[in-house]
């Protein structure tokens, strides 16, 4: 599976489709659709709906989550909106 990458630093506005993994270290302003995994870093921020199989998140989101496999939220996370997911992963800390 390919990788993509958001950057630090780097604001993208719109929808994004990928069959590849994709790390957000910058801020997506849209709805993200993926079909591999999904890692937001510490600086990353999405404002919009993420459909993806597996996601872990250190950063910002607000929006609708669907995570068909395996949602890990780390201790910095912060999740504003609705979840739905098979499984659920949540370090102490997160909000």
């Amino acid at each position: 599976m390919e990788r993509n990458i958001i950057a630090k630093n780097t604001i993208i506005v719109g929808e994004i489709k990928s069959e590849g993994d994709f790390r957000i270290d910058g801020t997506l302003e849209g709805n993200l659709i993926i079909k591999g995994k999904v890692i937001i870093g510490v600086t990353g921020i999405v404002k919009g709906n993420i459909e993806a199989s597996n996601l872990d998140t250190e950063g910002e989101t607000s929006g609708q989550l669907k995570v068909t496999k395996t949602l890990t939220v780390k201790a910095n996370a912060k999740i504003f909106g609705d979840v739905m997911v098979g499984k659920l992963s949540i370090e102490p800390g997160a909000t």
